[in-house]
């Protein structure tokens, strides 16, 4: 039996209203449950995501770890809170990857990738990545130092994934897949612009095309591409007077792998959609929200216990 994490940001939601949560889908039997409702009010609220909402989810043992815009939380499997913890670099924070026992954060408000060490539970490792007209490249820096480099979002990295390879890296205005192997920065594939989720996959890539409301695998000759769902539009609702301005339908993100052939990818509004790499089919769609601000944003295979 699989059953998905997923979080969501309600992008143009007002103060006093909820605006995330933390949701179990359970696949077999098409059940969502919310085990958090997130309607904190100490964040900015200007522009259509901003600070709203739960992003990026990862596991170390027993821990979950759950990313907001700018503070990195934990819980255990019942989802009482363990710990919290805030960077002065993290900021419009997307996604989140556990490697070698540390917990690395896109920190999409800075053009860097944060490092948390899951021992000594502390902000540690840092690097701003930027683009110099010819290639890009890596500066190191502390992300507790008094003297923190100076926001900046120009490649707007929202993706990080490690393996024994490197440190992959996406992003809005990358326009392809970065790696850092440690020594170098370089573009190791060209995607189109306005992806999320892009990793490798073996023997290619895997992403999510957000500008053309599609998933996308390459691997070698093999191109895959799989519509999100198109839901009827008039079962979706907004609760804003111009809900066209913050939010559309199919916007594509969130991006789990199940097993060797089924993927799981998120929409909005809120939807799981499961899609199979042999058939070439989308066989499953599971609706959280009819709200159409209300979009997916993390989304991982639940390692624990059905709760």
């Amino acid at each position: 039996m699989t059953i998905l994490i997923a979080t969501s940001v309600v992008r143009g939601s007002r103060q006093g209203e909820s605006h995330g949560g933390v949701y179990l889908v359970d696949l077999a039997r098409e059940r969502v449950r919310q085990v958090l409702d997130w309607n904190r009010s100490d964040i900015d609220w200007s522009g259509r995501g901003w600070d709203r909402g739960l992003r990026g989810i990862a596991f170390d043992g027993d821990t979950v770890y759950i990313a907001a815009s700018d503070e990195l939380f934990a819980f255990d499997a019942s989802f009482r809170p363990l710990g919290a913890w805030r960077s002065p670099c993290l900021r419009h924070c997307h996604e989140i990857h556990v490697h070698r026992r540390r917990l690395y954060l896109s920190s999409t408000g800075f053009d860097a990738v944060l490092g948390f060490d899951l021992d000594e539970q502390r902000f540690s490792w840092g690097m701003r990545f930027d683009f110099d007209g010819i290639g890009y490249r890596g500066i190191p820096f502390d992300p507790m130092a008094s003297q923190a480099p100076a926001p900046r979002n120009e490649l707007h990295l929202n993706n990080v994934f490690c393996d024994e390879t490197g440190m992959y890296l996406g992003g809005l205005h990358v326009c392809g897949l970065l790696r850092y192997d440690g020594r170098e920065v370089r573009k190791v594939a060209a995607l189109p612009a306005g992806v999320h989720n892009a990793r490798p996959l073996a023997p290619g890539l895997i992403y999510n095309d957000t500008a053309a409301d599609r998933l996308c695998v390459l691997r070698g000759d093999q191109r895959l591409f799989f519509a999100m769902p198109a839901l009827d539009a008039a079962l979706l609702r907004a609760d804003v007077a111009d809900d066209s301005r913050v939010a559309r339908p199919g916007f594509a993100r969130g991006l789990c792998l199940i097993d060797e052939r089924t993927v799981a990818s998120g929409s909005s509004p809120s939807t799981i959609t499961l899609h199979d790499l042999e058939s070439r089919r989308s066989t499953l769609s599971v609706v959280l929200s009819r709200d159409v601000r209300n979009a997916i944003h993390g989304l991982e295979v639940w390692p624990f216990a059905a709760p």
